[in-house]
């Protein structure tokens, strides 16, 4: 580096580490152990670009960003595959052996991915170490093994390398010299001293024409006074030691070959295999033998060998150079989607944010500009068991209608007996008529009346209707505005209870006592009060987003008393409204909501409620595709369809359980055409976009748990969150992350969850059943 003036820059380095190394990314490969003589303690079993890293920080005079560790192998191939781009294989015939190729993904068991193909080092010095090769081996290769640094290891290695070649052959010569057949049994210390006779050796004795001059200097050197006959001898022993080598080699390659024809299911394989090594290079003959017995051993293939003139560094470089690229690319989109990673100071903002706006909301003054409205319900008291009879529930909600039977039996035993038709809204009624809507809802009470055969009945209803409303009393809710994609006309203003008694007056079938009209949070507060006294928050995380809870009323300035507590209806999704979560919103949040329905509102929920979590994640899709990190910069049809990419998407991709071939298949099933690295990146935005979500419900969550304990005088408070809804219930992480952030924001709650198992539907019920109680104390309720 000084030499190249370059010291003060820090480049990306490749690292060709020519060792049996297990490597689970590209720039990571730990050593398994050494082979070629080294035995350096402390290096097996770890990783060598750490080890590096840690010395390069130690001498302290430049920097150094390690991008790829890559065998020689490997990087011979690299270097001939960008001359000639069929080559596929590589191999070292050296000091020591080994060979690299192209294997199908779908084949490779131990890496994640069924697409495209990955460069396998197959580490062939070790064949034969499971015995496979006994039968090969001779005296001389068990003589070799049992002297060597690592007996029982590296066997083939050792029968085919130029490590090895050059102290074969003086094994075999001593040998022939002790039983007379050399040097008149001439034995000298020389001799039989181990390395004397080295592979450059071999190579000089085996040339046709000095090959006998230079052999009876060698001989001579080792003391041994060769004859004619013995530099012959001598000659043949090379000879035959890398013939064997070449035909050891040769046959080993076969076996790839005829692999990589099987992959293509071809009938004749065209191929490059790219070569470096020392025996290979100097020794002309070993080649052509070589070149020879691939070809009668795979008769069906067309194989050029190239020489790797630039040995592994310009493959190194190359693979080095791609890494680099794709760490660039990484970076790129890590930087994405860091705009979603909120620290513990922003969603400590976020819960202060929320708590000034639940403020606002309760406060006579600032109600009517207040985007978390705080709508009082009439609701002043959770369940205590007395509750008894028979009660109509309408759950209404989003694209599913349900109607319930809903029994409820108090005394020692209480019971809850409940059943239930869930019909679907059609798309064309959330977006018609107001009367449509009404005629379709009365349509399906009908049905389920004659259903349960029980249309001569009057029976009290309670009317779950999930949609933000003004209530002046229990049986009375004006619709503030519609949400989650319906777009009902003639509907925002009016009642929705006289709405439905309207309809169910048009249809003129049966007759019901509407009692109670209530938001589909706070029938879930209700359910779970019924099971846990203590439960006096709801919590809604599906289709929708938004929470309830007991408030003082005292502190609900838009309803008159001061005394005792009254559910109150958040509404929170529209927190945002004002702008004041601006600075968290990103890009692809402000272009959801541009192209939803209500452009402007619900914004906290467009940010963490089911419905939209599937868009933001379009929207990176696209950003990422049209930067050419993603579906090869093609953007589909199927990607520019909004609405396409649903929530349950993010859950099933986002599974601990689903293998990246999997998640193509659902990318696939989408009409996506996704690679594997196509499928990491899907996978990482999903779990990215789903992370937020929880993490800002979480802090609005603190918000009003230290809401309640701070009304209270409290300094710790134990408290239970009733909960539904899908993204909850079925979301691999939501509810852990969720449940985290609320522990970690508002440490001096103790909060308990506990998930609503009957929807808000039995809630409604509850709530009719307190509601009819109540009349019956008046004298007013006839049942």
């Amino acid at each position: 580096m000084e030499k190249q003036k370059i010291k003060d820059k820090k480049l990306p380095v490749g690292f060709t580490f020519s060792f049996p190394c297990a490597q689970t990314k590209l720039d990571e490969a730990v050593l398994v152990t050494w082979t070629k003589k080294f035995k350096v303690s402390g290096v097996e079993g770890m990783d060598v670009v750490k080890l590096l890293n840690k010395a390069i920080k130690k001498r302290g005079d430049y920097e150094a960003d390690i991008m790829a560790v890559v065998n020689d192998t490997t990087g011979t191939m690299m270097t001939c595959g960008f001359d000639d781009q069929r080559c596929e294989v590589g191999i070292i015939i050296g000091t020591g052996t080994n060979a690299c190729y192209m294997e199908e993904l779908r084949h490779i068991d131990m890496v994640e991915g069924d697409e495209g193909r990955m460069c396998i080092n197959t580490e062939w010095g070790a064949f034969g170490d499971d015995g496979s090769l006994e039968d090969l081996r001779t005296e001389f290769d068990r003589e070799i093994d049992r002297g060597s640094l690592n007996p029982g290891k590296q066997l083939f290695e050792k029968m085919a390398s130029g490590m090895f070649m050059g102290e074969l052959v003086r094994l075999i010569l001593v040998k022939m010299a002790k039983e007379g057949l050399l040097f008149e049994g001439r034995i000298t210390p020389e001799l039989l001293t181990k390395g004397k006779i080295e592979t450059k050796h071999v190579s000089a004795i085996e040339k046709s024409k000095e090959g006998l001059t230079k052999c009876k200097e060698i001989l001579t050197r080792l003391g041994v006074e060769p004859s004619q006959e013995d530099c012959v001898a001598v000659q043949h022993v090379c000879t035959i030691v890398s013939f064997r080598s070449a035909n050891l080699i040769a046959a080993t390659l076969g076996g790839i070959l005829t692999r990589l024809k099987d992959n293509k299911g071809v009938a004749r394989l065209r191929t490059t295999v790219g070569i470096d090594g020392s025996m290979y290079k100097m020794h002309p003959q070993y080649a052509r033998r070589l070149h020879k017995t691939v070809r009668r051993l795979v008769p069906d293939s067309d194989v050029r060998f190239l020489l790797s003139e630039s040995g592994s560094a310009k493959g190194a470089a190359m693979v080095t150079a791609v890494a680099y690229r794709l760490a660039d690319q990484t970076r790129q989109i890590a930087q994405t989607l860091a705009e979603f990673r909120l620290s513990k100071a922003q969603l400590l903002e976020v819960k202060k944010r929320m708590r000034t706006e639940i403020e606002n909301g309760l406060g006579k003054k600032t109600h009517d500009s207040a985007t978390v409205k705080m709508l009082p319900t009439y609701v002043r008291s959770t369940p205590d068991g007395t509750e008894n009879g028979d009660f109509l529930a309408l759950d209404l909600g989003g694209t599913n209608f349900r109607v319930l039977l809903v029994k409820i039996r108090s005394g020692k035993r209480r019971t809850v007996e409940m059943h239930n038709k869930i019909y679907a809204i059609p798309i064309e009624v959330m977006q018609g008529t107001g009367e449509e809507l009404f005629d379709h809802i009365v349509y399906c009470i009908s049905d389920f009346l004659d259903y349960m055969g029980m249309k001569s009945a009057r029976l009290p209803l309670g009317f779950t209707f999930s949609f933000p409303c003004h209530q002046k009393s229990l049986d009375a809710g004006i619709l503030v505005n519609w949400t989650k994609g319906f777009k009902c006309t003639d509907c925002e203003g009016e009642d929705v209870v006289e709405l439905l008694r309207e309809g169910i007056k048009r249809k003129e079938e049966f007759d019901l006592d509407v009692v109670a009209v209530v938001n589909d949070t706070v029938g879930t507060m209700m359910t779970c009060a019924y099971e846990e006294p203590t439960c006096e928050v709801g919590l809604i995380a599906g289709t929708g987003s938004n929470a309830c809870y007991m408030e003082e009323m005292r502190n609900i300035e838009t309803v008159e008393g001061n005394e005792g507590r009254m559910c109150v209806n958040m509404e929170w999704g529209a927190f945002g409204d004002n702008g004041c979560l601006d600075d968290i919103r990103t890009q692809y949040d402000c272009a959801v909501d541009e192209n939803s329905l209500n452009e402007g509102k619900q914004r906290y929920e467009k940010m963490c409620s089911g419905m939209y979590l599937g868009e933001i994640v379009r929207n990176i899709l696209i950003d990422l595709t049209k930067r050419g990190f993603l579906f090869r910069g093609k953007i589909s049809e199927t990607l520019k369809t909004r609405g396409i990419f649903e929530t349950k998407f993010l859950s099933q991709i986002e599974s601990d359980r689903l293998a990246l071939l999997q998640v193509r298949a659902i990318l696939q099933q989408l009409g996506l055409d996704s690679t594997c690295d196509d499928s990491i990146i899907v996978k990482e935005v999903c779990s990215t976009v789903s992370l937020r979500a929880a993490q800002i419900c979480g802090a609005g969550m603190a918000g009003v748990v230290d809401k309640i304990r701070e009304n209270r005088g409290l300094d710790h408070l134990d408290v239970t969150v009733g909960v539904d809804g899908t993204l909850y219930k079925l979301h691999p992480h939501f509810s852990r992350i969720f449940h985290q952030t609320v522990k970690e924001l508002a440490p001096k709650c103790n909060v308990n969850f506990l998930l609503s198992e009957d929807g808000s539907g039995k809630g409604a019920a509850l709530i009719t059943a307190v509601g009819c109680r109540q009349r019956r104390v008046q004298n007013v309720c006839i049942v």
